[in-house]
C-alpha cells in the first residue's frame, strides 16, 4: 500500500473482494481497518470509495456485522469492542448480556487507571542520592513567561547524574471556550504554543508528569497524550503517587497532584498540609495551580513519617489576570528540588533534603555523591 494514503491499489482490491463477497459497509470497514491498521476506516468512507467510483458495491449489505460475529464467535467479544472503541455503527443491537459485560468492563478498566490511593512503583535504577525537581506550572507559551529560566532548569537536570524531573501540569495556557479570546492577547500562535509544549516536554525523561486544567481542557482528543506517547514517565490527569523504590531497599512516596484542597492566607502551601494532616502518608506531597510558593515539613507520630509539603510556584511571572484580581507575588521558588539520600532510614530528617533552587541543588547532590561513591 503506498505510504500516506488510504486507497492504494491493495487497499482497493481488498475492499472490492470484500463487497463481492457480500459483506455490508460497517463490516468492510471492520475488516479493513484490521488488515490496514494504519487507518481508520468508517462505514462513511468505504460508502465514499464507492460513490466515487473506485470500487463497486453490487452485491454488498448481504452480510452484516451480525452475521459476522455469528459466523465466527471466536471474534465476537472483539469485533463489539472494535466498533464501540471506535464508535462506528454496529447494524445489529448487542443482547443485554453483552451489554453488561462491556460495561462492566469499561468499569474495570477505568477503576485500574483512576484509582488515586493505588501506588506506582517505580524502580530507581541509581546508586546512591538522586534529586527531584519539581517543575511549577510552565505556561510556556505566555508572553509573562522566563522561558530562559524554565529551559536553563532542565539543562541542568539533563547535566546533573542522578537528578530527575517532575511536572505538576499546565504545559501552557491552552485558552478554550469562553477563555478562547485571550489568544489575541498573546504573541503565540495555538500552533506555535504546541511546538513549544511538544519541544519542552520531550526535552528531559520525566519521573513524573500530571495534566493539569489547563492541559485537560484539550478534552479526549488531548495532544499531550499523543506527545508522552512511548516515553515511561508516570503522566496521569490531576495527579499520581509514586513508589520509589531504591537499589537498597529503601522506599520514597511521592504524592504528586496539580492542586490539593484547602487554601489559608497563612500559609501557602496549606493544601498539600493538610492532605498530610488527613491521612497522607507520604515523604513528598507536591502540587502547584496557584503559582505561588510555600514549604511545611510535618511528622506523623505514630508512623514517625517525615513529610515534606511542597506547593511549587510558577514560570509565568507575570500575569495580568493575578494583577486585575490584586493577587500578591507570594513565589519564593520555582522549581524546589527534593535530595533523597536511601543511606538514611526513611524516618530520619537526613532522609529528604529541600533545595529550593536548581543549580544550588546539583552542586550539593554532586558533592553528596561523590561522599556517597568515595566511602562504598
Amino acid at each position: 500500500m503506498e505510504p500516506n494514503k488510504k486507497w492504494g491499489e491493495e487497499s482497493l482490491f481488498y475492499l472490492q473482494k470484500l463487497l463481492n463477497e457480500g459483506y455490508s459497509y460497517a463490516s468492510c470497514a471492520h475488516f479493513m481497518c484490521k488488515k490496514f491498521t494504519s487507518f481508520n476506516y468508517t462505514r462513511d468512507s468505504i460508502r465514499s470509495a464507492v460513490r466515487t467510483g473506485k470500487v463497486s458495491s453490487s452485491n454488498a449489505g448481504a452480510i452484516s456485522i451480525k452475521d459476522v460475529v455469528e459466523k465466527t464467535p471466536e471474534i465476537e467479544e472483539e469485533t463489539l469492542d472494535f466498533f464501540k472503541e471506535k464508535n462506528l455503527p454496529i447494524e445489529a443491537e448487542p443482547v443485554i448480556d453483552e451489554l453488561i459485560a462491556y460495561r462492566k468492563k469499561k468499569f474495570r478498566n477505568k477503576q485500574a487507571s483512576k484509582n488515586f490511593k493505588r501506588l506506582i512503583d517505580v524502580v530507581i535504577n541509581v546508586d546512591g542520592p538522586i534529586g527531584i525537581a519539581h517543575f511549577g506550572d510552565p505556561h510556556i507559551d505566555d508572553d509573562g513567561t522566563d522561558i530562559a529560566l524554565l529551559l536553563s532548569h532542565v539543562d541542568i537536570v539533563n547535566k546533573t547524574e542522578g537528578m530527575f524531573a517532575g511536572n505538576v501540569g499546565d504545559q501552557q495556557n491552552n485558552w478554550v471556550g469562553r477563555l478562547g479570546h485571550l489568544w489575541s492577547q498573546q504573541s503565540t500562535s495555538a500552533k506555535e504554543a504546541w511546538m513549544l509544549t511538544e519541544h519542552f516536554v520531550r526535552s528531559t525523561n520525566w519521573l513524573y508528569l500530571i495534566a493539569g486544567n489547563h492541559d485537560v481542557w484539550s478534552g479526549t482528543g488531548d495532544p499531550l497524550n499523543w506527545i508522552m506517547r512511548g516515553k515511561e514517565s508516570v503522566f496521569d490527569a490531576w495527579g499520581a503517587r509514586l513508589n520509589l523504590k531504591f537499589p537498597n531497599g529503601r522506599k520514597c512516596r511521592i504524592n504528586a497532584r496539580h492542586d490539593f484542597k484547602g487554601r489559608s492566607i497563612y500559609n501557602s502551601a496549606h493544601g498539600p498540609a493538610r492532605a498530610i494532616r488527613f491521612g497522607w502518608r507520604d515523604h513528598i506531597v507536591t502540587c502547584g495551580h496557584t503559582h505561588q510558593s510555600g514549604y511545611q515539613v510535618l511528622k506523623d507520630p505514630a508512623s514517625g513519617v517525615i513529610s515534606h509539603a511542597l506547593r511549587v510556584g510558577s514560570y509565568k511571572t507575570y500575569d495580568s489576570y493575578a494583577d486585575k484580581l490584586g493577587f500578591d507575588d507570594e513565589t519564593v521558588f520555582i522549581c524546589p528540588v527534593t535530595i533523597i539520600d536511601p543511606t538514611y532510614d526513611e524516618d530520619d530528617s537526613r532522609f529528604i533534603t529541600v533545595i529550593f533552587d536548581p543549580f544550588e541543588a546539583s552542586e550539593y547532590l554532586t558533592w553528596k555523591r561523590k561522599k556517597y561513591f568515595e566511602n562504598a
